[in-house]
């Protein structure tokens, strides 16, 4: 067990870890790629109802 958690710690220092800007740009893009996919559902949603309402 402790030479599992020895080469964990080995691996972990080989990680290259993004930078704070990297992290805050990152974030932004999931945060509005999601605003827009929400959306776009949204909206898909709205225009399948209307089109079931009235059919109906």
């Amino acid at each position: 067990m402790i030479k599992f958690f020895k080469s964990v710690v080995q691996e972990m220092k080989l990680v290259t870890w993004p930078t704070a800007k990297q992290n805050r740009h990152d974030t932004m893009t999931v945060i509005v790629t999601s605003i827009l996919f929400a959306a776009y559902l949204g909206l898909l949603d709205l225009a399948f109802s209307s089109l079931t309402q009235i059919v109906m």
